[in-house]
């Protein structure tokens, strides 16, 4: 068997940066930065957050565009149950859920994939749930030009679980819709397919 092999790659420099100061911050709560356990935390620290907000290097409208085809379908394509995983800018704690997505193509389709990248792209970033909702939603829209598209999102957030008031259980939900799904009897066909359970 071949060996694991980690492909992320870094910039050496920065990530000697950020290592830098997560050294000084485990030094100013009171840890050993020396202690066998923490020698190599601040370099994995590092490269976490640089991993973590890697969105900012990333071109969600070009991911779109590299895979948009000619297509005469028009009715409605769901991707739903879309995990993601982002930051909150606040606390800089994870929220963590489900992205679901539909959109009525209008002369084009782009290749499924492409979707939860895009999710990916603008979750990897400092964000608030509301925002990473319509960052998603205006990219979809401005750039495939669809007849319609319907983003809604369910997260956890961190910063309410661990921190603040410390509710277990809570789950926002954000939405956000345009063109054909700002009709009601459209955006209720959506929200009814992302709730079943297709067999």
């Amino acid at each position: 068997m071949a060996p694991y092999k980690n492909l992320e790659e870094y910039n050496i420099e920065i990530t000697n940066e950020v290592r830098e100061r997560y050294s000084n911050i485990i030094d100013e709560i009171g840890e050993d930065v020396a202690r066998e356990g923490l020698v190599k935390t601040p370099e994995r620290a590092a490269k976490a957050m640089l991993f973590l907000t890697q969105g900012y290097k990333q071109d969600a409208i070009k991911i779109l565009k590299g895979a948009m085809f000619k297509e005469d379908y028009d009715d409605m394509v769901i991707i739903k149950d879309i995990e993601l995983y982002s930051l909150c800018e606040h606390h800089m704690l994870p929220f963590f859920g489900k992205a679901h997505i539909a959109y009525i193509p209008n002369g084009h389709i782009v290749g499924l994939s492409k979707i939860p990248r895009v999710v990916d792209v603008f979750a990897r970033r400092l964000q608030v749930q509301e925002r990473l909702t319509h960052d998603i939603l205006e990219c979809i829209n401005d750039t495939l030009k669809p007849k319609g598209v319907a983003v809604v999102i369910e997260a956890s957030h961190m910063c309410m679980m661990m921190r603040g008031v410390q509710k277990q259980n809570s789950v926002t939900t954000t939405s956000g819709f345009r063109g054909q799904f700002e009709k009601i009897e459209t955006r209720n066909e959506f929200l009814k397919l992302i709730s079943s359970k297709l067999s």
